[in-house]
């Protein structure tokens, strides 16, 4: 039967309460022995409610939050104090990144001054030989399995660091009634190469070599996860609003590239003369180039006389004419 109570996460821990006024809580679940996190898809009596199964060693628990974007929260804050490290494949705002950070931050001082001769194991603190497959990814176990499950087209196995730090696994994943993930360690050896740790140890000389035998020995179920994810398309920043302390997504304007100013089209010489302004005898030059045949109308357009001037020669040789007759 479900119970409808107010969860506060603390430290590693759940918080159980009948309501936010409550002081003294009812229930507590330790995250220690935690297995996994996944949707429920079942239908809540509240149609915007979504539903996840939290999975423990000793069992498994269905939490149910007001709406996805609760859901989605309620999953970045599990795995953020259970794997000490933000979750990249979830759907969350800049805002809500930024206060996970915080957590996460939060709950390593809190561990480190619990335990102070030890440090919190980081999976990013792997030392890696050699060319690095396509499929690894540096995530958590968690992490993997939510990235195997939610792309299960990119491939179903991928190489990750080991929880302790100084190992490498292997996360696989396949459907069986549901989804069905193994998880494998990968050692370095002293003399060299690699060593897949299983009942009958797998030596490999490098990790695509690890890669290459769980696939050779699954007889080609096991496939690399291969995940291209797509380059940004606009310039992205996040501003803080000087009165509340908001922090807001803006997109950055994108202004065109200013375009190269084009070159002038290559001129004739024939065309150079009325931008010169230059007298007849330069215009003349530049007709050269035409050959000086009479059928050449270029040649014959600047060489015959115009119409006006055959007027003028007339009229002058009719008042030449009249005066020579006048003094006879």
């Amino acid at each position: 039967a479900s119970r409808r109570l107010w969860t506060c996460l603390c430290g590693n821990s759940l918080y159980f309460f009948n309501n936010a006024k409550d002081a003294h809580y009812v229930d507590k679940l330790d995250l220690s022995g935690f297995v996994s996190l996944k949707d429920d898809s079942s239908r809540d009596r509240n149609l915007e409610a979504a539903r996840l199964i939290l999975r423990m060693k000793d069992g498994e628990i269905k939490l149910t939050a007001p709406n996805l974007e609760a859901r989605e929260l309620w999953k970045g804050f599990l795995y953020s104090v259970i794997d000490l490290n933000v979750p990249s494949s979830l759907t969350l705002l800049p805002g809500q990144l930024q206060i996970l950070k915080e957590v996460v931050e939060k709950e390593r001082n809190r561990r480190r001054t619990r335990n102070p001769g030890r440090a919190p194991p980081s999976p990013l603190s792997v030392p890696l030989v050699g060319e690095i497959p396509a499929c690894f990814r540096p995530v958590s176990r968690t992490e993997a399995e939510v990235l195997l499950e939610r792309h299960p087209d990119c491939g179903n196995m991928l190489l990750r660091p080991g929880r302790d730090g100084c190992s490498l696994a292997v996360t696989t994943r396949q459907d069986l009634n549901g989804s069905v993930f193994r998880h494998y360690r990968v050692t370095q050896r002293d003399q060299g190469g690699y060593v897949i740790d299983v009942e009958n140890p797998i030596p490999c000389a490098t990790l695509h070599d690890v890669i290459d035998a769980l696939v050779e020995k699954t007889a080609g179920t096991l496939q690399p996860f291969l995940l291209e994810e797509p380059y940004e398309e606009n310039i992205t920043y996040v501003s803080a609003n000087d009165e509340n302390g908001e922090k807001i997504l803006h997109t950055a304007p994108s202004c065109p590239l200013p375009r190269v100013p084009a070159l002038p089209p290559k001129q004739d010489r024939w065309c150079t003369s009325p931008l010169s302004r230059s007298p007849a005898a330069d215009r003349r030059t530049l007709t050269s180039p035409v050959p000086a045949s009479p059928t050449n109308p270029m040649r014959r357009l600047i060489l015959s006389p115009s119409p006006l001037t055959q007027t003028l020669n007339e009229e002058l040789k009719m008042t030449l004419e009249k005066r020579r007759t006048s003094q006879d």
